[in-house]
């Protein structure tokens, strides 16, 4: 049975204040204009906060609820990409169906479309992940950024960090 509309309210307000990168209703029946990937009924906002430029893009990749593909190279569904906003930067793409996904976003700073690395494999352009798990020794784990998308226009918050 679905929420009341007040308590529903109370849970999204609650969500953002807790900024766990939690999804989150956005009131529409249509996908917000650019919405890129695959057209489907499912998509998902993706709010990325903390560029810290606006220069080249914003590469939003989504990834199955597969462990042993996240991360990998050829391992994601899809990479969708958004101009960069210095700040706040927005992206929309759609997703095959309701479900259980892993987002990774980088700041493609000069568009080369990779994560450019140092010569020891870190990486030299922003990053951020579902749900904004630490990543301070290294990389998060496929459990702690797993994000439930149970239906369309669902918003969630990523915070971009930098090396």
């Amino acid at each position: 049975m679905p929420l009341p509309r007040r308590l529903r309210a109370a849970a999204i307000v609650l969500a953002s204040l807790l900024g766990h990168g939690t999804a989150h209703a956005n009131g529409t029946d249509s996908p917000p204009a650019g919405c890129t990937g695959t057209p489907s009924a499912t998509w998902i906002t993706v709010i990325a906060d903390g560029l810290r430029n606006d220069d080249g893009l914003l590469a939003i990749t989504v990834y199955a609820d597969d462990s042993r593909r996240f991360l990998l190279k050829h391992g994601s569904m899809f990479v969708g990409r958004v101009k960069a906003q210095a700040g706040t930067t927005r992206g929309c793409v759609f997703l095959p169906k309701p479900g259980v996904y892993a987002l990774a976003l980088y700041h493609d700073e000069n568009a080369n479309l990779k994560i450019d690395r140092s010569g020891i494999g870190l990486p030299q352009e922003g990053w951020g992940f579902s749900n904004n798990p630490a990543t301070l020794m290294g990389l998060p784990s496929f459990n702690s950024v797993r994000l439930n998308v149970p239906r369309a226009g669902l918003v969630t918050r990523i915070h971009m960090k930098y090396p």
